[in-house]
């Protein structure tokens, strides 16, 4: 027992110097050097046997590596070159009233998240414009404080090139297009849920309709002060808004979901995006040199190999010492003896990382650190086909990613709500806000978090294309029994045979054979 504790050690000391506000950079290398020693004392695992086994682990994301550099700089270019902007200006021109603000403040950040990837990046950008155009029309602060936070998050979950969605991809070992394929419908409908669910609550607001470049003048000068400290692509984004773009910018991000749809690789469908945007943009005079555009493809290597690439590496050789050392043997043990099937031992997966978002406070923290930990449940306690397993990792890395992502929107204390808080006290001083005025409104994250946990446990995910789980017996729990049904059947087909109760099963009488 004593062994046993000591080697799963390791995440606790990852999780308690994340708690203690350490970045992950400094949290998983200390870690990751902790369970290197745990590893020797437990186990006597030799030194360069510890060494092999974590950099082995680390060599199966160099993908992940390239697909987030890729990805970042795609980011940058997008929110600079006037793709997220024309976004933003096509949907404000259909028209605004009280009654749709947060409806299309949802849709719209929805939207936009994909384009670029980041949630705090589209709160950023468009927190100034939906808060204030919101006040221009008469709207509920709250709503659309709420469906702007709810919908960023939205990219966050099913964006080709978040950070989130190719992290939890890359340690579950399943592509990010697949990834989005088995989850795009259900995300859809969580969207399409919302959406209604807004619009009932702001049916009896004002008519009157209001103007994004209007809104965008009404911004106090700290405001954009503080918005270039937090987010300085926001700033160009917004006055790309104000000046306006062309329509035919939003063309990369249309070109980016063909080719995803049509199932392209990741980096093709990344460099088509990055291609498009920087040739659109040199028509449209957003990008004005080829310095301008290595500039943007710079930034964007530089963002994510200053942080995420690092952290993953270090998280890839934590994990890769943690299973040399079989340090998930008791909780996976624990976790199966409390599933009778495949279906509740994925519940438990949902629900160790609500837990673990909870925590660790931070939805990344939750995906790279629970993520080994479910994966390693479910390898190691279902027989299935390589197919049938890819669909439970397809599903376990959602569960990583939408449960930290939109999880996040229901954890008072979590750093997304923090950050949300902050920049809308920022852009909007003149209304007070409160963690709970985000997460009492935030119909997006409680339909998600809530549906996916429902839809796996109950089975009812097979009704929604692409989504369903393998089912029994095709799936199965190592060591439990078959269901008693296929024994009824042999009873059936042989009914003469001389049989013998063995508990719930049924078996032959060896005597009469």
């Amino acid at each position: 027992m004593f062994f046993s504790l000591l080697k799963l050690s390791p995440v606790l000391v990852m999780t308690i110097l994340m708690i203690s506000g350490f970045d992950a950079l400094i949290a998983a290398p200390i870690a990751t050097i902790y369970a290197a020693i745990v590893a020797y004392v437990a186990e006597k695992i030799k030194f360069q046997d510890v060494v092999d086994s974590a950099v082995d682990n680390a060599k199966e994301m160099q993908l992940v590596f390239f697909i987030l550099m890729f990805a970042y700089a795609m980011a940058e270019i997008f929110m600079a070159t006037g793709v997220g902007a024309s976004i933003i200006i096509i949907s404000l021109n259909l028209g605004l009233t009280a009654k749709t603000v947060a409806v299309t403040g949802l849709l719209v950040t929805s939207i936009l998240s994909v384009a670029t990837g980041t949630s705090w990046g589209t709160f950023a950008a468009c927190a100034p414009v939906f808060l204030w155009l919101n006040h221009i029309v008469g709207g509920n602060f709250f709503l659309i404080t709420a469906a702007i936070a709810g919908g960023a998050c939205f990219g966050d979950n099913i964006g080709l090139i978040s950070d989130t969605t190719v992290v939890s991809s890359g340690i579950h070992k399943v592509d990010v297009i697949d990834r989005i394929k088995h989850q795009g419908l259900w995300s859809l409908l969580c969207l399409g849920s919302a959406a209604v669910v807004f619009y009932l609550f702001s049916t009896g607001l004002s008519g009157a309709t209001g103007n994004a470049a209007e809104a965008i003048r009404q911004i106090p000068q700290p405001v954009w002060e503080a918005l270039s400290k937090e987010r300085a692509s926001a700033v160009i984004l917004l006055k790309q808004v104000e000046s306006g773009v062309p329509y035919y910018m939003c063309i990369p991000l249309v070109i980016v979901l063909v080719a995803a749809i049509k199932g392209l690789p990741t980096l093709v469908c990344l460099g088509l995006g990055i291609l498009s945007s920087v040739l659109f943009g040199f028509y449209a005079g957003t990008v004005t040199s080829g310095k301008e555009f290595m500039d943007l493809i710079l930034l964007g290597f530089k963002d994510a190999g200053s942080w995420v690439i690092v952290m993953m590496m270090w998280v890839g050789a934590f994990s890769g010492i943690m299973a040399k050392m079989q340090a998930f043997a008791p909780l996976s043990r624990l976790v199966t003896s409390l599933s009778k099937n495949v279906r509740q031992l994925m519940f438990y997966n949902g629900v160790l990382s609500i837990f673990g978002n909870a925590a660790l406070s931070d939805e990344m923290a939750q995906i790279v650190t629970i993520g080994p930990i479910v994966k390693n449940i479910t390898d190691e306690n279902v027989e299935a086909s390589e197919e049938d397993m890819y669909k439970l990792r397809l599903r376990n890395a959602t569960f990583g990613d939408a449960l930290g992502v939109f999880g996040s929107q229901l954890i008072p204390w979590h750093v997304y709500i923090g950050f949300y808080v902050g920049i809308t006290s920022s852009v909007y001083p003149l209304q007070k806000i409160v963690p709970f005025d985000i997460i009492r409104y935030n119909f997006l994250a409680m339909i998600a978090v809530a549906s996916i946990l429902f839809l796996t446990l109950t089975g009812a995910d097979r009704f929604i294309p692409l989504f369903g789980l393998p089912s029994e017996p095709a799936v199965k729990l190592k060591g439990k029994s078959q269901n008693s049904d296929d024994d009824a059947i042999c009873v059936i087909e042989n009914p003469d045979l001389p049989l013998e109760k063995i508990g719930n099963r049924v078996a032959f009488d060896e005597s009469s054979s």
